[in-house]
């Protein structure tokens, strides 16, 4: 082993010294902490991860844990693709894990999680680590004055067993408290290993389609926010094996039904601390620089969509009437477009008053699409596009003639060739990304496209169900 340590902190700003990795690693020894899982979300939105026994901990923040850099091109049914930065059996790189985020997992007994940023072996960046993109967009936003505070909603669904045909756990009526009855031990369950690891959940709640579920997590940063939709669905996971129940955060197990969605909740604030979303004159009392913001997300939507929806079965869900937002416009609390702007109760709308962005699935890699979403609202400020009049109706029932007047709503992209296509021609997301991750991106959406090209939406759900 080479002898030069190394730790990602002390190359991406947060000293670590190797007293505090072992003062960490004794804390999790009392707490009866065996082995660590150093996780991190590929491409096509799959955690891969290493693990290793708490006694290696010390060295794993040093030196880091090898990884080969051929995951960059994983698909989501474990082949491999290449492209002209990524793919092949040559190289290694460090997980290196985050000390901060350390967690304890309490629907794992023995297990701590953590997430990890991808280093080169001499502790540079990767520079197709997603994790310090998406710190790099952050640190963007704040050099010009900006913080944001984020949290995905994130839906789910439980089935009987786990097999080509989902078995909804229950189908007792949508948003019902009978659900909750059927299975209220493993909510509890659920709701007390998210309070140990110190995740404040807002609400958990029966979905509209059979055995679905949803959970909404308290803000926070944007880097936050993404560690902790891994975590918060890992948990999921863990919770419902113990109840004998399967999970699946796949965007349609039933073709032509309602979906599970992973919708991102956002606010801007300025380096005051100010929500730009609200106390302006535009429209909702959005201020200049939010409207701005919105914007630059609204307008990329397309090429987005190759980040927020990345799966061939993410077009399964992505339909009209489906609240799934699949038309390219905003509204005040209209679930049917792609923005919702929620300005929350009047009292208290200068700490609520956000956007959610309905078009996103699990499938995605969150660091992906916050850093992406960051990069396209800051275009959109730099570049100070106008943001058009919000919708208030459904955009799949607009005549022609209102649409004309709206400026022409348009649906999004169908089908995943066109989002890559518009994700091509997307120069934003190519200087944020760089040429590396860029084209990796698009090879592994080009190979996944192809693994589905002559197969029926069943046969899609079939493959995808249980990936994610």
């Amino acid at each position: 082993m080479h002898n030069d340590k190394f730790s990602s902190q002390q190359h991406l700003g947060n000293p670590v010294t190797e007293k505090s990795a072992i003062t960490l690693t004794k804390q999790l020894q009392d707490q009866d902490i065996k082995a660590i899982s150093l996780s991190y979300i590929d491409n096509s939105g799959i955690s891969r991860m290493k693990g290793i026994p708490i006694t290696r901990l010390t060295q794993a923040c040093m030196w880091g844990v090898g990884m080969s850099p051929v995951f960059d091109t994983f698909l989501l049914n474990d082949d491999a693709t290449t492209s002209p930065s990524a793919g092949g059996p040559v190289g290694d790189l460090r997980l290196l894990p985050d000390l901060n985020k350390i967690t304890p997992l309490a629907g794992e007994p023995g297990w701590a999680w953590a997430p990890v940023d991808r280093v080169k072996q001499t502790g540079q960046p990767h520079e197709q680590c997603q994790r310090q993109f998406l710190k790099k967009m952050v640190q963007a936003a704040k050099d010009q004055g900006y913080e944001l505070n984020m949290a995905f909603e994130i839906e789910w669904m439980l089935s009987l067993e786990q097999s080509h045909q989902f078995t909804p756990l229950s189908t007792s009526p949508a948003y019902s408290h009978q659900r909750i009855t059927e299975v209220s031990g493993y909510c509890i369950d659920l709701l007390d290993a998210l309070a140990k690891q110190g995740i404040e959940v807002e609400q958990l709640h029966p979905e509209y389609s059979p055995g679905q579920f949803e959970l909404s997590i308290r803000h926070s940063c944007p880097l936050t926010a993404a560690d902790l939709s891994i975590l918060v669905r890992q948990t999921i996971r863990a919770i419902g094996a113990k109840h004998h129940m399967h999970t699946t955060f796949s965007p349609c197990v039933v073709n032509g039904g309602v979906g599970n969605g992973c919708h991102l909740h956002l606010s801007l604030n300025n380096k005051k601390g100010i929500n730009l979303f609200q106390g302006g004159s535009g429209p909702e009392g959005l201020t200049q620089e939010g409207e701005y913001f919105i914007a630059g997300i609204l307008t990329a939507l397309p090429s987005l969509l190759a980040i927020t929806a990345p799966s061939v079965a993410s077009y399964l869900r992505l339909i009209p009437q489906h609240w799934s937002g699949n038309h390219q416009c905003w509204g005040v609390e209209n679930r049917e477009a792609a923005i919702r702007f929620i300005k929350g109760p009047p009292a208290n709308s200068h700490n609520t008053a956000n956007i959610e962005i309905k078009c996103i699935d699990a499938t995605a890699n969150p660091y992906l699409v916050i850093g992406s979403v960051i990069a396209h609202g800051l275009a959109g400020l730099n570049n100070q596009l106008p943001l058009p009049a919000p919708v208030s109706i459904d955009p799949a029932t607009l005549t022609p003639d209102q649409n004309k007047a709206l400026g022409g709503i348009k649906p999004l992209p169908t089908q995943l060739p066109d989002s890559v296509a518009a994700f091509k021609q997307d120069t934003v997301l190519k200087a944020a990304l760089g040429q590396a991750l860029f084209e990796t991106i698009i090879a592994v959406r080009t190979a996944e496209n192809a693994l589905f090209m002559q197969s029926t939406a069943a046969e899609i759900i079939a493959a995808t169900c249980w990936r994610h």
